[in-house]
């Protein structure tokens, strides 16, 4: 049996190992909860392997009972839309996901670590993209629905891929454009301070603070006016503001996503009124949309446009009928760390952190007072939506205003210029 021979670490090396080991420690300890006796699936593309190894050893030290990891490839992909017959894009792989929701019934966890290249499927057929979506989605719906419904704890960490990094930094060598990309994701993680577990405490304390603000008010809608926009959003009945981590159906306090700077809700799906532009571009399942400008009427959007991606947005509309209606809108204040950074991350996780947004499709029944004991037909009567698909895109920049309405129409500010009254 022959020695194997370890080569030391750089420094660099060795420090960039520590923080990735604490990305991992944070993302089962802060943003899943993962508790004993607990299962994980976990789904990341093959790039991601190194965090995979570490989340697995965290969630392992912290009791789980078997962690399943699902590796995507993007080459594999690419793959699909260049060779596979047509008839293909109209299907998914249906017992995968059936096999995915069983384990959430189950109790497992869920973490996804995102990555993707912006622009993967940029140059392919939109009609193949959109179907393919759509088949994926209607597969996926019954996992999703005990996602969206917190019945368990969940969460979405990232890691700094090669083809992620050059769009984020274009122009830069790949090892540079990957460096500069992992310390935006690490100082947006809250990894690099001194106990990153408590820094993420006291962040959840004043998300948490803010929603309760936020519902002390009982706005019937919100209105914003910027350029481009003026949009009014009617929230839902009895709907209920949260930011930060959020305790599951199954009693586990989590991190939905890692970063998080906003709040939510859930708005009405029928009172939805005015015309909104897009302040940031949308990355959708590989196609970057741009300039997006949408009208509303009686919650339904009647009209687009986008500079680019145009035609993959109309067909992602068409996706159901509740595409073309929100699920979520978020405050979040212009001034945010991510906003600070000037980066922009071609990566909803992220950006969706740097400016206020809403959602196309599916709501969180966790937004509606004691939402999770309602049954569908009467989360619908309070104005939830329902739809294959839940699509964050921003609104909000330091050019756009807020205002709280109440019932009886009078108003009140929220926000100024994209910050906080």
């Amino acid at each position: 049996m022959t020695e194997q021979i370890r080569l030391p670490q750089t420094d660099a090396a060795a420090a960039h190992a520590a923080r990735l080991d604490r990305l991992a420690e944070v993302a089962v300890k802060v943003g899943l909860g993962l508790v004993p006796g607990q299962e994980l699936v976990m789904t990341a593309s093959v790039e991601a392997l190194p965090l995979v190894r570490r989340i697995t050893e965290h969630a392992y030290k912290a009791g789980a009972t078997i962690v399943t990891t699902l590796f995507s490839d993007e080459e594999a992909t690419l793959a699909r839309f260049r060779h596979a017959p047509d008839e293909s894009f109209d299907k998914a792989t249906g017992w995968l996901f059936d096999g995915m929701a069983k384990a959430f019934e189950g109790g497992a966890a869920r973490l996804a670590i995102a990555g993707e290249d912006p622009s993967l499927l940029a140059g392919q057929d939109p009609d193949k993209v959109a179907r393919a979506n759509r088949a994926r989605s209607a597969a996926y719906m019954p996992a999703l629905k005990l996602i969206t419904g917190f019945k368990i704890n969940w969460n979405i960490v990232s890691y700094a891929t090669v083809a992620w990094a050059r769009a984020v930094f274009p122009g830069e060598p790949d090892d540079i454009a990957v460096a500069r990309l992992w310390d935006a994701i690490f100082a947006a993680s809250r990894i690099d301070a001194a106990d990153p577990v408590a820094a993420w405490a006291a962040h959840n304390d004043d998300l948490h603070a803010r929603a309760r603000q936020l519902n002390a008010k009982r706005y019937h809608a919100l209105r914003f006016r910027g350029p481009g926009t003026d949009l009014t959003v009617g929230l839902g009945d009895g709907h209920e503001w949260h930011g930060g981590s959020s305790t599951a159906k199954n009693g586990i306090v989590c991190n939905p996503n890692i970063p998080t700077e906003e709040v939510f809700t859930t708005p009405h799906r029928d009172r939805v009124d005015g015309v909104v532009a897009a302040t940031k571009p949308l990355s959708y399942q590989g196609t970057l949309i741009e300039k997006i400008a949408v009208r509303f009427e009686g919650g339904r959007i009647v009209a687009t446009a986008a500079a680019s991606g145009k035609d993959v947005l109309d067909k992602v509309l068409e996706t159901d009928e509740g595409a073309r209606r929100l699920g979520e809108v978020a405050l979040v204040p212009y001034s945010s760390p991510i906003s600070r950074s000037g980066l922009l991350f071609y990566s909803t996780l992220y950006d969706e952190n740097a400016a206020s947004h809403i959602a196309l499709g599916q709501s969180y029944s966790q937004c509606f007072v004691d939402g999770g004991s309602l049954t569908p037909e009467e989360l619908a009567a309070r104005g939830a939506n329902n739809s294959l698909i839940h699509i964050d895109w921003m609104i909000g920049s330091g050019e756009v205003d807020v205002d709280g309405l109440a019932a009886d129409g009078s108003a009140e500010p929220v926000m100024r210029a994209g910050e906080w009254v």
